[in-house]
């Protein structure tokens, strides 16, 4: 009579905790992407202007080259990450991110002749902004396909983070370093910040590709338009604040914008962080909409706000609703693509995103102009709602 088998040992999941250290590890490279981008989003339209003596307008085209490279380049960050590698998506964008700095610092040492320092400036940006959209989409990816699709909503919130804080920090950081040793630093820094991540990735395991048929972009995109338009919807709401904040108080004889705007990041990143297991727990459809009635009661207090006390809790919860509803809506967005094509999923989703920030500028400015500052916050409530009820309706489809 043979011996008896021993019985396998259970498989343990990983807890909360390894999976949230294994995706903070991985989106510690938007972390530094994000940082490149914030170091000089402050100091780049006063250079132009005061340093090579270009209009106001040529210094906002200076700095919206880079966002119209990521909108651009999203099909390309998607097809990268989906039949190359998530790694690699990263390499490369680190890549565009040194010559970025490269050029950067090029143009500072052309700048006695100003057209050639432009032209290389806007190049700069314009690597700079495809390597955003390959380092986005690289690290989702990467992270979805090391814990697991279950954890979606947690690897994007987890992005989310990493990219506003670093902005956060990049952005007075760069503003004290070209105070005290000029605009040459930028250049120096995005080039030695990149290098230092491209060696700290080289050893980093990264996930197989997924096999599969790849579904052309333009299909991914019919998919998750539903979602993405009740995203772009409800995220005008942000780029109107984000824009328009400073305006709105000199209109009102108000001082202190900038505390607006810290309240609406601060709001944005600890709803994140405290409700970032809610997507999971009660679905994606069901925290996008609890988040954007948040979102829609924040912007009608900013609407009728009689005080900056009364402001300050509007851009609160208008910061603490939004801040889910990218990652609530990106899990059920996703869920409509195969593995196998989860990075243009993700870069087609994050269009809808750009989108809203592209438009919130043009269309506000233009309802400011008609009918005064505060009732672009009305507008972008009405916005809201309109993406909120998209959402409901979306939540019941019938469902195969």
């Amino acid at each position: 009579m043979s011996a008896a088998q021993p019985s396998p040992s259970p498989v343990i999941p990983p807890s909360s905790v390894a999976i949230t250290l294994q995706i903070v590890s991985i989106v510690f490279y938007t972390f530094v992407a994000f940082l490149c981008i914030g170091l000089p989003i402050a100091v780049v339209p006063g250079y132009v202007h005061d340093q090579l003596g270009f209009s106001p307008v040529i210094a906002g085209v200076t700095v919206g080259a880079q966002y119209l490279a990521t909108l651009l380049s999203r099909p390309l960050a998607g097809r990268v990450a989906d039949s190359i590698g998530t790694k690699r998506a990263i390499i490369y964008g680190l890549s565009g991110i040194v010559i970025s700095g490269f050029m950067t610092l090029t143009a500072t040492l052309l700048e006695s002749v100003p057209d050639l320092a432009l032209t290389i400036l806007i190049v700069a940006r314009v690597f700079l902004g495809i390597a955003q959209g390959l380092i986005g989409v690289g690290t989702i990816s990467w992270c979805i396909g090391q814990v697991g699709s279950e954890h979606t909503a947690k690897a994007i919130s987890w992005n989310g983070i990493a990219s506003y804080g670093a902005i956060a920090i990049g952005a007075p950081v760069g503003v004290l370093m070209v105070d005290g040793l000029g605009f040459i630093s930028l250049g120096v820094a995005l080039s030695i910040i990149s290098l230092s991540a491209l060696l700290l990735i080289r050893n980093k395991p990264s996930v197989p590709v997924v096999r599969g048929e790849r579904m052309p972009f333009w299909s991914v995109f019919g998919r998750v338009a539903p979602f993405g338009l009740s995203l772009t919807l409800a995220s005008i709401g942000y780029g109107t604040l984000t824009t328009f904040v400073t305006l709105f108080y000199l209109s009102r004889g108000w001082k202190g914008a900038a505390y607006c705007l810290t309240v609406f990041g601060v709001c944005f990143i600890l709803s994140r962080l405290i409700f970032i297991n809610a997507i999971k727990r009660f679905g994606g459809f069901n925290a996008a909409i609890a988040c954007m009635a948040v979102e829609t009661v924040g912007l009608v207090m900013l609407w009728i706000s009689p005080s900056t006390e009364f402001a300050l809790i509007g851009a609160g919860l208008t910061g603490f609703g939004l801040s889910l509803v990218y990652p609530a809506l990106g899990v059920e967005a996703i869920k409509q693509v195969p593995n196998s094509s989860r990075g243009a999923g993700l870069s087609a989703y994050a269009v809808f995103f750009d989108l809203a920030l592209a438009i919130a500028g043009p269309i506000m400015g233009t309802i400011a102009l008609g009918l005064g500052y505060a009732s672009i916050f009305l507008c972008a409530a009405a916005l809201s709602v309109a993406g909120l009820t998209l959402t409901i309706c979306l939540s019941r489809r019938p469902r195969y």
